[in-house]
């Protein structure tokens, strides 16, 4: 069995590490850099770092800021918003990252995920899934829509068959985030991890809701997830990465160790 990880997100604007609810009142809370290191040295599995403006401002990722993370950490790092081609991934790559998130771009140009698998490898692609839930309809059965640009554009896309489709094309994981759970702390949306993660054949990391110890349990056991992304919980200082892998270490969960 592979070991569950970890994996803290670092949400980016104009610089300076921020964090919302449900994509909104974002409130600027450090500096990426320094939480980046701060994470590598608690014992993280791997970072995200997100341009959260990047898509819906139409410019291009802060790359300086992609080569300072990187110059401080060495353990795997994924870095999304903003990227909408081939050589935009290069970039990424260049400046230290192992893996590229495709979101807004990979809607709007579905190629763009089998042209960085292709180039690069589907292990560096990893498809980022923005998620609404929505009443049931014949466009979208699964009852859960895709949205892009930051929370802002439904796109009358059923988030099951994206996710599928996005395998089809060649990403190597997806990382699934309910943008009604984001930020509040009331856990993750099970029922979307469940549905997704069952129906792909590539790892899942679950995004949006984590406030306690046992909302990660939850999600790596009945939400089927392979992975965890946190924010708030660990940014406010709640939790550390050691105390949640030991707790998930004695509820059973292999998880890389850090004792």
């Amino acid at each position: 069995m592979l070991s569950k990880r970890i994996i803290p997100c670092l949400d980016v604007r104009d610089g300076k590490l921020t964090k919302g609810i449900k994509f909104k009142g974002n409130v600027d809370i450090g500096d990426p850099v320094d939480m980046a290191a701060f994470y590598y040295e608690e014992g993280a599995d791997e970072l995200v770092f997100y341009d959260i403006t990047a898509s819906s401002d139409r410019r291009d990722i802060m790359i300086e800021t992609v080569r300072k993370v990187a110059e401080k950490i060495f353990i795997p790092f994924s870095v999304g918003g903003g990227i909408r081609n081939v050589e935009d991934m290069r970039r990424v790559l260049l400046a230290g990252a192992e893996k590229i998130s495709v979101n807004s771009a990979a809607i709007r140009e579905p190629d763009i995920i089998s042209k960085g698998a292709e180039a690069f490898g589907s292990q560096c692609v990893v498809l980022g899934m923005d998620v609404k839930k929505v009443s049931p309809s014949e466009k979208i059965p699964s009852g859960y829509e895709m949205v892009i640009d930051g929370g802002r554009t439904f796109v009358g896309v059923d988030a099951l068959a994206w996710a599928k489709r996005g395998e089809s094309l060649g990403a190597g994981e997806i990382c699934l985030n309910s943008i009604d759970a984001d930020g509040t702390k009331e856990g993750y949306e099970l029922a979307l991890n469940k549905l997704i993660a069952s129906s792909v054949n590539i790892p899942v990391i679950a995004s949006g809701g984590a406030g306690t110890i046992e909302h990660l349990f939850e999600v790596l056991t009945e939400g089927y997830a392979d992975a965890a992304l946190i924010a708030s919980m660990t940014h406010y200082g709640t939790y550390t990465i050691q105390q949640i892998k030991s707790y998930l270490h004695d509820k059973g969960i292999k998880v890389r160790s850090t004792w």
